[in-house]
């Protein structure tokens, strides 16, 4: 039995960037033959890949790509923020957006059976997904895309790779850029006061109604008189317009120059904003929190044992 060094075991990682502990299974069963131990790896990719998908995939990227009057942004999640750096994972994230663009799929079940090949997988996107799971060893999923051909002028800004906005204007291209920019530091919910969701409108109101309830119990207990059921009702929906003031793109105070609001700014540029798609990595998915020191201990138990 050749005896398997560390330098291997990194030397097949560097070649395959399969988990340590699964390049030293391979090399132990291949008798110290590269080769063969990469091809062992390659075989195991598809059920690894299976063990992988139920795994919370919180982390990820978000990608662009614009074709002049048509573009597509997507969501593409993994486990960890490692990942986010992996050449083969960005390139795949780039590639699909790239496809989404092209091709204009209707669902995640359309995107991934377009043909497209990388690093050895293929012939679609969905095998590619499943072969990089294995290779990187992480579970990754499309969470979310849009693809954006309504005719309307495309404006889009990636901060990082962890937000990304897409803008659908008229006019100046400049400050359509500056829009999205403003979109990405900001975080309106709708263009104006009128599109803000009923959801949230009704949720700030509960809000603003609970805190004047909260105030009157205050003010009874205290012995002070209690504000009348009609300033309260003009305190709450003050509330509720100052709301809509601080989530509306139009409303909000320009990032660039504070003294005018985006409006203001669109107007004076000669630009008419029609709509705007903001994506943030994982908003709204509940990351599972892991003790770091507690797994890697569990990891070489488990490897003390298979030994």
């Amino acid at each position: 039995m050749a005896a398997i060094t560390a330098s291997m075991v990194a030397e097949l990682r560097g070649k395959t960037d399969a988990p340590m502990m699964e390049c030293k299974k391979a090399l132990t069963e291949a008798d110290g033959d590269m080769v063969k131990a990469e091809e062992l790896l390659r075989v195991k990719l598809g059920s690894k890949a299976g063990k992988a998908a139920g795994r919370i995939t919180a982390e990820g990227v978000v990608a662009c790509h614009m074709d002049g009057g048509v573009g597509a942004m997507i969501e593409v999640n993994c486990e960890t923020d490692f990942v986010t750096k992996n050449d083969s994972f960005l390139a795949f994230a780039n590639a699909t957006a790239a496809l989404i663009a092209k091709h204009n799929p209707v669902d995640v079940a359309a995107l991934g059976a377009l043909s497209y090949s990388q690093d050895g997988f293929g012939p679609t996107l969905e095998d590619v997904r499943k072969g990089l799971i294995g290779k990187i060893g992480e579970n990754m999923s499309f969470r979310r895309f849009k693809r954006f051909a309504s005719g309307a002028k495309l404006a889009s800004y990636l901060h990082g790779t962890r937000i990304g906005v897409v803008v659908e204007f008229a006019g100046d291209d400049v400050a359509a850029k500056d829009v999205a920019m403003h979109v990405a530091a900001m975080k309106p919910v709708a263009l104006s006061s009128a599109d803000v969701p009923a959801e949230l409108v009704a949720r700030e109101r509960s809000v603003a109604m609970a805190k004047a309830a909260e105030d009157a119990a205050v003010a009874t207990a205290a012995g002070k008189p209690v504000q009348s059921p009609e300033i309260v009702a003009k305190r709450v929906e003050g509330g509720v317009q100052k709301y809509l003031k601080e989530v509306s793109l139009y409303n909000q105070s320009f990032v660039k120059n504070d003294k005018l609001t985006v409006e203001q700014m669109l107007k004076a540029a000669g630009t008419t904003v029609s709509g705007f798609t903001l994506y943030v990595v994982g908003e709204g998915i509940e990351k599972k929190v892991d003790d770091f020191a507690a797994e890697v201990a569990a990891q070489v138990a488990a490897a003390k044992q298979a030994a």
